[in-house]
């Protein structure tokens, strides 16, 4: 099985490396091409010309900034696609996106699924990535092996679901971290020690992987980019448009988003676990721990 992968950034380099890992023949690309040389050195063939890169897929992965990225590179790589290939976009998009990239594909004589992730940078290291998968079933049984490489997949319903599924993670994540930014601010605030706080309430109801990960990054006020600012309001965003769409209120979510879009210009490459610098700046004088900040 030939594959050929679309986007060679944060996430897509360390998702390529599993793929190759696995044994699998990867052709890669990237807008910026010599992003994609280094992977040759793991047995990657990167290719400069998309059309090039394409043509003999038999699965095509993207990994790209956001949607319309996605439908650009989809219309331009359409003329050189492989009868009935299969398209996989793994990148965050709109519900509605998909859905149209699912038409475009489908007309030309090829077939589609999104399957956006979750775990970060790290979870696509460690091969551990949650990818939540919208297209037929007999599509996502040829597919399951290739997700398999990268981390645990569940199809969720037709070509769409996977975005919303998504945006469903994405609303629990940003309002977590927030919740989780305010928890550790009122301990320091009130005179607690934080980070005993953190390890008092871990093991409770109040226990999560975002406090065990993102509490500790700020306690340390490491802010150095996982997931980052920009991609976590990019999804606020979509959360609020697939709200509107489906015709109901999120006023939690509606908050979580003004909170990141007050650091949007200053920090938005930053980790989404700024969200405790947004907190920060809404209360002069109080802050989490006495380390400097660890910034990109």
């Amino acid at each position: 099985m030939q594959i050929t992968f679309l986007g060679i950034g944060l996430m897509g380099e360390p998702m390529v490396r599993r793929l190759l890992n696995a044994g699998y023949a990867v052709t890669v690309w990237n807008r910026t091409a010599s992003k994609a040389e280094p992977l040759a050195e793991f047995g990657a063939m990167p290719v400069a010309d998309l059309g090039d890169a394409v043509s003999s897929a038999d699965i095509v992965i993207s990994m790209l900034e956001a949607g319309p990225v996605v439908g650009m590179v989809i219309d331009a790589a359409l003329p050189s696609l492989r009868n009935n290939a299969l398209w996989i976009d793994m990148s965050s998009t709109r519900q509605s996106e998909a859905q149209a990239f699912s038409r475009s594909l489908t007309a030309a004589g090829c077939r589609f699924i999104d399957a956006p992730v979750s775990g970060g940078v790290g979870g696509a290291q460690a091969g551990t990535l949650a990818i939540m998968a919208g297209g037929s079933e007999a599509d996502y049984v040829q597919a399951q092996p290739v997700f398999a490489a990268m981390g645990r997949a569940t199809r969720v319903g037709p070509a769409g679901a996977g975005q919303v599924s998504k945006l469903c993670n994405q609303l629990i994540v940003g309002g977590t971290i927030n919740i989780v930014a305010e928890a550790l601010l009122l301990a320091q605030a009130a005179g607690a020690d934080p980070a005993a706080v953190r390890d008092a309430i871990r093991g409770g109801f109040a226990e999560s992987r975002v406090l065990e990960v993102h509490g500790l990054r700020m306690l340390e006020r490491n802010f150095m980019p996982g997931g980052q600012v920009k991609t976590q309001l990019k999804d606020q965003h979509n959360i609020l448009a697939a709200a509107a769409d489906a015709g109901v209120e999120l006023p939690v979510t509606d908050l979580v988003t003004q909170r990141y879009e007050s650091i949007e210009k200053v920090f938005p490459h930053a980790d989404h676990s700024a969200a405790l610098l947004a907190l920060e700046q809404l209360n002069t004088g109080h802050r989490v721990g006495n380390g400097v900040d660890q910034l990109p």
